[in-house]
C-alpha cells in the first residue's frame, strides 16, 4: 500500500475478502465514467480473472475513487487498460499516482513496452500520460 493524496493505494488480489464490494463500487464508477461502449462493466469481474492483469485503487475513507487495470499479454509488452478517477476526486494526483504505480508494477515483468489507449479527446489524461512518456501513435484507417 502506498499513499495517493488523501487516499491509500492498494493492490486488489483474487483471493481478497473485500473483492466483491471492490469490483462492484468500480463497476459503478466504470459506468458513470465511460461511455457504454468503452465501459467494462458487463464484463469487469472477468477481466480481473484473466491470469497476467492487476488492479490497483485508491481509497478514501473507505471508498474507491479511482482505480487503474494493467495486463501483460506477453513479455514484450504490457498495456494500461483502465484508468479512471471519480468526478468529484479529480485533480488531487490520484490518477498520477495510479499511473506511477501501475508503470512500476508493468515494468517488474521486464516488458520492452507499456501501451494504452485513450481518447484524444480527454484533455487532461492526455497530458497526464505525455507527461509520463507515452506518445501518440498515429492511426492509418483503411477506407
Amino acid at each position: 500500500m502506498s499513499s495517493s493524496g488523501s487516499g491509500v493505494i492498494v493492490e486488489l488480489h483474487r483471493n481478497s475478502s473485500n473483492w466483491v464490494k471492490v469490483v462492484d463500487e468500480i463497476v459503478k464508477l466504470e459506468r458513470k465514467i465511460f461511455p457504454k461502449h468503452e465501459s467494462l462493466a458487463r464484463s469487469f469481474d472477468d477481466e480481473m480473472r484473466k491470469k497476467n492483469s492487476g488492479l490497483l485503487y485508491v481509497e478514501v475513507d473507505r471508498e474507491v475513487v479511482a482505480y487503474v487495470m494493467y495486463s501483460w499479454p506477453s513479455s514484450l509488452y504490457a498495456s494500461i487498460t483502465k484508468l479512471a478517477v471519480k468526478e468529484n476526486c479529480r485533480r488531487l494526483g490520484h490518477g498520477e499516482a495510479l499511473l506511477k504505480a501501475a508503470i512500476q508494477k508493468c515494468r517488474t515483468r521486464n516488458v520492452h513496452r507499456i501501451t494504452l489507449h485513450v481518447d484524444p479527446l480527454r484533455t487532461p489524461a492526455m497530458n497526464l500520460y505525455k507527461k509520463y512518456g507515452f506518445q501518440v501513435d498515429n492511426l492509418i484507417e483503411d477506407i
